[in-house]
């Protein structure tokens, strides 16, 4: 990825939060269009001299000296942050308000905020996780159709009436209101799809995108760090993410190819992310509630503390997601179950659950499901059948690196 795209990815939300604050969420638009044009400023700028030693504070104070001038130009003809009143009327005090609110304590209030203002309940669940993927983490429409396995088109009409919905505020949501609590659980799922897709996602690129990942962490410690929102799920999330995190390095070799969690190298897992994730999950037992982040972090915490494949207690996985399953039942997790099964059990054992699958034709486009199939029948000794099962993933590949295990395994196949 090119440093501008980068830079965007890292730094659009931060900037649309800290705009927005100042405009009004009526504004948000225009917040939106100040940000491209810092962010088009910075490409036509940094093209001839070069980017800059800090390019996230050249991004800022673009932004910053932006909103300035579009305040003074604009304040007679539209309103702005209600809140705000005439603070932005005077010269006096327009450039100090904005100074301020563009300090970093202010920018990461702001950030929390607008992650709950694209919670609104009036917005369906699908389209507030789409605005805090468009707006705060810097998902184009494709990448959120990818995530969701929408079209683009209709991934487009959410967010313009979604936006609508959100533009109906004047100003951005306030933590303390009566349902933070029901809006929290959408900002949970946002980041948890944030990080998945760069964990393990649909992209037509590449299997890992590691800044998708740390960006989504990025922004759970922002929750994790504020007393309204540090609840025990919300420390389960952090911890799944930092526990998932750890692999990252792994699960690419040094040459560029995928590799399953079987065959990764445990002495280059990130140690020090281990052990914050241990942390936060014992942080998130407290208090008595059991949500679907506590079981998949606690499958997470399985794998990274168990020396090998041999030594990890898979009967001990395969409880967690018998529970996961009565939180969350779809076929994936069932799936995922059935492979732990085989591991504990054996082959015969694994294909007998996934042939139990309720809903099993919904994998039919799932490339790990064939691949399942594949390698508990190559287990059995049954190559022909594996290759077969190997050859419907590789068509259902959704990128290079995933085309290029499957083949690896088909190759694997031959006598």
């Amino acid at each position: 990825m090119e440093v501008s795209d980068h830079l965007f990815r890292h730094e659009s939300g931060r900037m649309v939060a800290a705009l927005t604050r100042i405009f009004g969420v009526h504004n948000l638009a225009l917040a939106e269009d100040v940000v491209q044009d810092a962010f088009c400023r910075a490409v036509e700028v940094w093209k001839f001299h070069g980017v800059p030693e800090n390019p996230s504070a050249w991004l800022m104070a673009t932004a910053k000296n932006r909103a300035i001038d579009v305040l003074r130009r604009e304040r007679r003809a539209r309103t702005f942050a209600p809140e705000l009143g005439r603070l932005l009327e005077t010269e006096w005090t327009l450039a100090p308000v904005v100074n301020e609110l563009f300090e970093p304590s202010a920018i990461k209030d702001d950030e929390l905020r607008m992650m709950f203002s694209c919670c609104n309940p009036r917005i369906a669940e699908v389209a507030q996780v789409s605005l805090v993927l468009h707006i705060l983490c810097g998902f184009s429409v494709g990448e959120i159709a990818s995530a969701f396995f929408n079209t683009e088109a209709a991934v487009e009409k959410r967010l313009v009436r979604a936006k609508k919905v959100l533009a109906s505020s004047h100003r951005l949501f306030e933590l303390d209101d009566a349902d933070a609590s029901i809006r929290l659980s959408a900002v949970h799922r946002a980041l948890y799809l944030l990080f998945n897709e760069g964990y393990h996602g649909a992209s037509p690129k590449t299997s890992v995108r590691d800044e998708l990942c740390f960006e989504a962490i990025r922004l759970m410690r922002v929750l994790t760090d504020n007393p309204h929102t540090s609840t025990p799920t919300t420390q389960a999330l952090a911890a799944l993410m930092s526990l998932n995190a750890a692999r990252l390095s792994t699960r690419i070799d040094a040459s560029g190819n995928l590799t399953s969690l079987l065959d990764q190298d445990r002495s280059l897992w990130d140690a020090k992310m281990i052990s914050e994730g241990l942390s936060l999950l014992d942080s998130s037992a407290a208090g008595v509630d059991l949500s679907e982040y506590h079981i998949e972090a606690a499958i997470a915490a399985a794998h990274v503390t168990a020396g090998s494949t041999a030594e990890t207690n898979w009967a001990y996985i395969v409880s967690l997601y018998e529970i996961l399953m009565s939180i969350r039942p779809s076929p994936v997790v069932a799936l995922n179950r059935a492979v732990a099964v085989a591991q504990h059990e054996g082959a015969d054992r694994g294909l007998q659950e996934i042939n139990k699958i309720a809903d099993r034709d919904r994998l039919a486009g799932y490339p790990f499901y064939f691949a399942a199939l594949g390698e508990l029948e190559l287990r059995r000794g049954l190559k022909d059948t594996a290759r077969e099962h190997f050859q419907a993933a590789l068509a259902l590949g959704r990128n290079p690196m995933e085309r290029h295990f499957f083949q690896g395994r088909i190759n694997g196949c031959e006598d």
